[in-house]
């Protein structure tokens, strides 16, 4: 475990020198800018490529100075991103011109003209980007919209018909999101006075002792089936089991490969939670040892409704007869287009979809992780209104 996690770290530096020599290369040293300008850029970019990696150590200390150097860093980190995402686009535009005048016997363009259309290229770049990081740190600053969905499900009794479920997931309080932001999201979940509320994972980047305090505001979520809770990876990454039993200790049912039933006997239905897929690397089970656990002996005439951080875990439960799964961990891509990286991993990145005869639903995310940001995949609160019924086609709103 020791020797993979400083191979991460070696490839995740070497990753992220490369990167900043690319930008380096393309933003600084084509455009041939004054001898000075050169210097001061190139210093700059070794800068910010060194303020990344501080940013994540120092982000989970406290004090209003290293936040605000998390802050700088975590922005960059965002911007970054973008620089690069716009810097290969027109590498490869680029490319297609190249091959184009080649095609058509047209000669190359002398050393001027290049240094002309690198210095356009690299302004356009500034200006572009400068002006998505801006879209995108405004998201994150703008309450959390409300996202309504409504289910139908097949063996959903009548009874519990039109009951409502507010999903919080990827919340991430940590370096950069602190107590005022989980008041905020405990005061709108409480208005829409749901039956039952689910957190399904990533809540925190820290342990108890740092980030206790900027929690306990969960206490105050109320409805009356239940507050519940599954972990997600980064869980794991801040001392799960310390967690979970500050979760239970605020009145947050963590629900730990089991499941409960929630409503009166035969007009209820089930609710299982999953812990992680990245449990069995921490000594816990496999996902599907999890499953087995969780929906051992259960009725299949009964509606069942899943809890789970990731995805793809509906790969492995829909043979259980899941009716909805509730998912999160993809935060919709959080900055596209980032969503096509995800979608490499994760069968389902954001909203309703059905496999089969089970349904699932990601949220986006209600927080961020990492960059203070989010570009076309807006953060949410949902809530879900299960309807009773046959199974049609999944409608969201």
């Amino acid at each position: 475990m020791v020797s993979r996690f400083f191979a991460f770290i070696a490839i995740a530096l070497t990753l992220l020198a490369g990167i900043h020599y690319y930008l380096w290369a393309r933003l600084i040293r084509d455009p041939r800018w004054a001898a000075p300008w050169i210097t001061v850029g190139g210093t700059l970019l070794s800068l910010l490529a060194a303020s990344v990696p501080f940013s994540l150590i120092l982000g989970r200390g406290q004090g209003d100075l290293r936040r605000g150097f998390v802050w700088g860093g975590y922005v960059w980190l965002g911007v970054m991103f973008l620089l690069l995402t716009v810097v290969c686009s027109t590498d490869l535009l680029r490319l297609l011109a190249v091959i184009g005048r080649r095609v058509a016997a047209a000669p190359p363009f002398d050393s001027q003209r290049r240094t002309l259309l690198a210095r356009l290229t690299a302004g356009v770049t500034g200006i572009l980007v400068s002006g998505l990081a801006a879209a995108a740190l405004r998201s994150v600053r703008k309450p959390v919209e409300v996202r309504r969905v409504s289910v139908r499900l097949d063996r959903l009794p009548s009874a519990q018909d039109g009951f409502r479920i507010v999903q919080l997931t990827d919340i991430h309080v940590g370096p950069t999101i602190g107590r005022a932001f989980v008041e905020e999201i405990v005061a709108r979940a409480n208005a829409l006075a749901p039956d039952l509320i689910a957190i399904t994972g990533d809540l925190v980047d820290g342990t108890v002792g740092q980030l206790a305090p900027a929690i306990e505001p969960l206490a105050r979520l109320k409805a009356p089936h239940g507050v519940y809770f599954v972990t997600g990876n980064h869980e794991y990454f801040s001392g799960a089991e310390a967690w979970l039993n500050e979760l239970n200790r605020l009145g947050i049912r963590v629900l730990r490969n089991e499941r409960v039933s929630i409503g009166n006997g035969s007009v209820g239905f089930d609710l299982a939670g999953v812990d992680d897929r990245s449990a069995v690397h921490y000594g816990g089970p496999s996902p599907q040892e999890a499953l087995g656990r969780a929906l051992h002996d259960r009725d299949p005439g009964r509606e069942l409704v899943l809890l789970a951080h990731q995805p793809r875990t509906l790969l492995d439960a829909e043979p259980f007869g899941i009716g909805l799964q509730l998912s999160g961990h993809t935060h919709g891509g959080q900055m596209w287009p980032f969503n096509f990286v995800v979608g490499l991993q994760q069968p389902f990145v954001a909203g309703l979809h059905r496999r089969g005869s089970s349904q699932i639903y990601v949220s986006r995310g209600t927080g961020y992780w990492g960059p203070p940001m989010r570009l076309g995949a807006p953060a949410e609160i949902t809530e879900i209104r299960l309807e009773s019924g046959r199974v049609d086609t999944p409608r969201s709103t």
